[in-house]
């Protein structure tokens, strides 16, 4: 075996209990040896800490948080954390549920001698019916544009220079993407970098259908879009009723509607061999995940309204991703930041609202995943 490329493997976890705990280490063993290093940065409870340790031995550094970097998104102080204290410039940082093969691996890592992020294509390994389902959203991701897989890699220095990132967002991925090209960096998305996924369990997928949602606020068209589906199925039903006039017209449209969703889907499976890794299952599904987001959208303005952000764990976040273009005024009106300094809190559109968010957040641990 050739000798592991110079990357720092970064995995932010925050468990209640120890039910992923052997399946992680089993994956940990195998990527270890392609990695120059892993750093498992843990911010669970005590005991559940004390128990992974002991069963990762030396796979991995194992560490928790540093106080100093908490913020909203746990997972976002456990990426802080790790960079710090990565040895090495190329850094990977995966969800506990990302499986890498080594190939992708160390194409991610080539890929990092040239660009300052690398955005892969996550793909489910396992196909219950809520991977199947969600599925459909990331083809349809795909058919358009790029998804936003639960891994990202980037330069150590790159971060280091931009003062890391924002954690008091909940899109934390798009927000580093963001952050990365606000300070000139460059990224690629390479559509046939695939990188497994174990899907979540049944439970976990249902409690992340509204926070889903929410990230679509750092999207603005496409919130608006979502948004607008449930009034016009509402107002196609209403017109299609026998006896109004037009009614041929909305019973032509929702059919056609079905089509494009569908068509648009099976393109996103079919790019770049897709198709190898994707099931077909999921380009007919295409139509009711819409429809299952539409209604999300909903109820994540109803949160918005309500709480003043979503609810995530222990806390309240506010907002979604900040745009890149409030990224680059921040970044300019800031010419004389230290590297330390460079990433201090930005101002929220309602200071009260997020002091007391931020006032549970640390009273009680945020938690992700």
């Amino acid at each position: 075996m050739s000798a592991p490329p110079e990357v720092s493997y970064l995995v932010p976890i925050r468990w209640h209990d120890g039910g992923q705990r052997d399946e992680l280490a089993a994956y940990l063993e195998a990527i270890a040896p392609y990695c120059a290093e892993v750093i498992v940065i843990d911010g669970s409870p005590p005991e559940v800490f004390a128990a992974n340790a002991a069963a990762w031995g030396g796979l991995a550094t194992h560490v928790p948080p540093a106080p100093e970097e908490r913020c909203l998104m746990g997972k976002v102080a456990g990426v802080r954390t790790g960079v710090r204290r990565a040895s090495h410039e190329r850094l990977v940082i995966a969800d506990d549920d990302v499986r890498y093969k080594p190939e992708a691996l160390r194409r991610t890592a080539r890929l990092l001698d040239r660009y300052d992020l690398v955005r892969p294509q996550n793909y489910f390994t396992r196909l219950p019916w809520h991977a199947r389902w969600d599925t459909a959203r990331t083809l349809l991701n795909r058919s358009l544009g790029r998804d936003y897989p639960g891994t990202l890699a980037v330069r150590r220095s790159r971060m280091l220079a931009m003062g890391l990132y924002d954690g008091d967002v909940l899109f934390e991925n798009l927000e580093l993407i963001r952050t990365v090209r606000a300070h000139g960096g460059s990224t690629i998305a390479p559509l046939d970098l695939y990188v497994g996924r174990v899907p979540p369990s049944t439970a976990h997928f249902w409690g992340q259908r509204t926070r889903q949602a929410y990230d679509d606020f750092a999207l603005p068209l496409r919130m608006g879009l979502w948004l607008a589906i449930v009034p016009l199925l509402a107002l196609a039903r209403r017109f299609s009723q026998p006896g109004v006039d037009g009614s041929a017209l909305p019973r032509r449209l929702i059919p056609a509607a079905v089509g494009l969703a569908v068509a648009l889907a099976e393109r996103g499976r079919r790019r770049a061999g897709g198709a190898a890794v994707f099931p077909a299952t999921s380009s007919l599904l295409a139509p009711f995940w819409v429809l299952e987001r539409a209604v999300c959208a909903w109820l994540a303005v109803l949160q918005r309204v309500r709480f003043g952000g979503v609810r995530y764990g222990d806390s309240v976040i506010p907002i979604a991703a900040h745009s890149e273009r409030r990224l680059r005024r921040r970044l300019r009106s800031k010419p004389a930041a230290s590297l330390a300094s460079a990433f201090a809190p930005m101002r929220r559109p309602s200071a009260r609202r997020d002091r007391s968010a931020r006032a549970r957040a640390g009273r009680r641990s945020s938690g992700w995943g």
